[in-house]
Order: C-alpha cells, then structure tokens, then sequence
C-alpha cells in the first residue's frame, strides 16, 4: 500500500516506522522541514507527501484536532477516489461530523482513529515502529460506512501490530476519553504543583512515579483537546473533587471509620473492574 502521513511527531512518526516495517510506501510531511528531512534520512519515509497525496491509498492526519479539520479540508480535492483518510487526534466530537461530510462530498472516505498508545514524551525523536505493537486502536466510521473500507482499514492495522481494532462512535469515544486520559492528565499535572514536590526526593517511590508520568504534557496540544472536550471532562473533574471533598472531611473530622470506609469503596471498586476485565478478555 502507499501511505500518506501528515504530522511527524511520536504518534505520526510511530506510524510511519510501523508501516515501512510493516513493507508499505510510505509519504511524510511536517509543518518542521528538518523533521520530514530527518524522516526520510532516517528511513522512516521513502519522500515527502506534498508530491504524492494522488497516489495514497490511506492518508492518516498525525496533527491538532483544529488543524486537521483545516488540513483535510484545504486537500480534499486532492485525496485519491476512494482512498480513506483517518485522523489521529484525541477528541472526535469535534472533527469526524465535520470531515465525514467533506469526504462524502469529495469522493474520499473519512474515518477518525485513536490509537491507545503514547509516552510521555513528544516528538519524532520519541517514534518507534513498535509503538503500537499489541496496542488497541479506536475508530470512528460514520454509520453507514461500507465493510469492505472498514476491512481495509482494520486490514491494515493489524498488520503494523495493533491487537485490536474496536469501533466506537464520537459521543461515547469522547466520554470515555475524557475519563481514562483527559482527566488522568490533569490531575497528574496539578499534583505536581504542590510545593512538596520540590523535595521529595529520596522520599519517592513507585507511587510518586505512576502518577506523575503524565505531568510532562504538551500544554498546547492538551489544552485543545481539554477545551473541545470540556463537558464531559468537567462532569470527570466534578466526580474526583467531590471525592476528594468527602476524604478530607473525614480527615478534618478525624472520623477513622469514614475513611477506612471510603478506601474500602475504592479498593473494592478497582477489584470488581479488574475482575470484570479479566473475565471479559
């Protein structure tokens, strides 16, 4: 197949490195021109896509959810006929309703992606090929999209690793996210924000390591995905505050029992989600 990626970061560029592995012609761009340099000396691409999107039979979209829009919609008529362009970003409410009727009108199939992978660091310089190995990705088609397409699609990705492909739509893929990721994020950067943080080495341990990874986010890109996504991530961060809210009273009240109390609730909620997990795999 001939691939197109647009976006060269950890995600873009862990994609392009799957495909080449993978044995697929693969195309780049950058908005940086020393990254896509880096990429085709570095054999992560075989040229730049601005000479080739003619040719592409998949193009995915490695960028900002905004720019995306504004990418696919300033290319449409530049997608090959039937090709299938699939977007990376990390909200979709606010993009696929938009670009699957673009595609519908130019001939091209849209259909947002997510792959449930990452590290904490950004950037091409970060991208693997084994990024997604065993990793699960999210897509979002419209609803009536063909399975022949969706075929190709998942074709492909479980050919680059992935080890599963599970179909969503944007309303629950959003709601989900802003729970398993978006909120995630935030509280891992504000905890670090506590003056203690500054001296709590040789005090650390795993704990202080498992929740901070995250800290070290990229703001801009964050802080779009947050505002797009903002209904569903103040009803996560109303949740978590209300519970905080009830340990400290516990703690101001030094009711022992209320907060042996409250820790049982979240011990036995982790395990019954991880039993349920567990029989469902």
């Amino acid at each position: 197949m001939i691939i197109g990626i647009t976006g060269l970061g950890l995600i873009g560029g862990s994609m392009a490195k799957a495909f080449i592995r993978a044995g697929h012609t693969v195309y780049g761009n950058d908005i940086n021109k020393a990254v896509e340099d880096a990429a085709v000396m570095n054999g992560a691409c075989h040229g730049k896509l601005e000479n080739h999107f003619e040719e592409c039979d998949f193009v995915f979209v490695a960028l900002y959810p905004l720019d995306t829009i504004e990418f696919v919609k300033a290319n449409a008529h530049r997608f090959k006929k039937d090709s299938i362009v699939v977007d990376l970003c990390g909200v979709k409410g606010a993009v696929c309703p938009v670009l699957f009727e673009t595609a519908e009108k130019s001939g091209f199939h849209f259909i947002g992606a997510h792959p449930m992978a990452g590290k904490q660091f950004s950037g091409f310089k970060y991208s693997s090929a084994d990024l997604f190995d065993g990793a699960t990705m999210l897509i979002v088609p419209k609803h009536y999209e063909d399975i022949e397409t969706l075929g190709r699609l998942n074709c492909l990705l479980k050919g680059i690793g992935f080890g599963s492909v599970t179909t969503t739509n944007a309303e629950e893929h959003d709601r989900m996210i802003a729970f398993t990721s978006q909120l995630a994020h935030i509280v891992s950067n504000a905890y670090v924000k506590s003056p203690t943080a500054e001296k709590h080495h040789a005090y650390s341990a795993g704990s202080y390591r498992d929740l901070t990874r995250v800290a070290k986010l990229n703001e801009n890109m964050w802080s779009e995905l947050f505002s797009l996504n903002r209904e569903n991530l103040i009803f996560e961060l109303d949740g978590i505050i209300n519970s905080l809210e009830q340990y400290k009273t516990a703690l101001e009240e030094n009711d022992t029992g209320k907060l042996c109390g409250l820790l049982r609730e979240g011990r036995m909620k982790k395990e019954a989600i991880d039993t349920e997990w567990k029989e469902q795999k």
